[in-house]
Formats: structure tokens, sequence, C-alpha cells
């Protein structure tokens, strides 16, 4: 029982912490284009942060999805915001939503069809390295 109090007494991880988390969670399954837009200079933005990164199967795809969400759940005690992960079925493009932050996994046509990093060009990019 104090395992449990221990853990509910844990202070919520940081957005950046958060970001961080995700992102080695991508590394894992060897995600590539690995790259955070922060948004929060835009006035429309849906979010402060996009991570977008792409697989090469959807096997890969739906893959990385499941990692980040299991991750984040257990290390960051964190949920998304909905209980289904958007795009799951098909695994051409699996978004998930943690409110301040939202990730994008993509198969590689389906991302460069979407192009996100151009329609959000005003977005601060900051690249990470394909493991």
């Amino acid at each position: 029982m104090e395992s449990q109090i221990n853990l509910a007494a844990r202070p919520a991880l940081t957005t950046e912490a958060l970001n961080d988390l995700i992102i080695d969670s991508i590394q894992d399954i060897k995600g590539k284009r690995i790259i955070k837009l922060d948004l929060r200079r835009l006035p429309d933005a849906p979010a402060d942060f996009f991570i977008i990164c792409e697989g090469d199967s959807n096997t890969q795809v739906r893959a990385i999805a499941d990692n980040v969400e299991r991750r984040v759940k257990t290390e960051g005690k964190i949920r998304p915001a909905s209980k289904s992960k958007e795009g799951e079925r098909v695994a051409r493009w699996i978004c998930i939503d943690y409110y301040n932050t939202v990730v994008h996994v993509f198969y590689r046509e389906t991302r460069a069809f979407y192009d996100l990093e151009d329609l959000w060009s005003d977005a601060t990019f900051t690249e990470y390295d394909s493991l």
C-alpha cells in the first residue's frame, strides 16, 4: 500500500520530460525522421508541441505508437486524452493526444502526403537522431 501512496504523491511530469520520454520511446522502436515542433508562439496551434516520426511499415508504425503509449503510462503515469489512438486500425497515421503534446506516427508515404512540417512551418523545429 505504501508504494501506491508514493506513486500518487509523485509530481506530474513536466512537458519537457514528457517530450523526452516520447522521443526515447520512438527511438526504442527505431522510428525515423523524428522532429519536435514547438507551436507555443503560434496563436492558432491546437497544442504546444507536435512530435512527428515515421515507420517503414504499418507494423512498425503500430509498434512505435504502442511503445509510446505504454511507456508514458507506466513511467510517466499519464494517459492520452482519448482511450483509443486515432488511426490505429489501418496504422498509416496514428495520433496520440497528450493535451500539450500531440504525437504523430506516420507511414512514410502518408507523412509525405500530409506534410505537417510544411503546414506548421512557422514552428520551431528540433530534429532527433534515428537510432
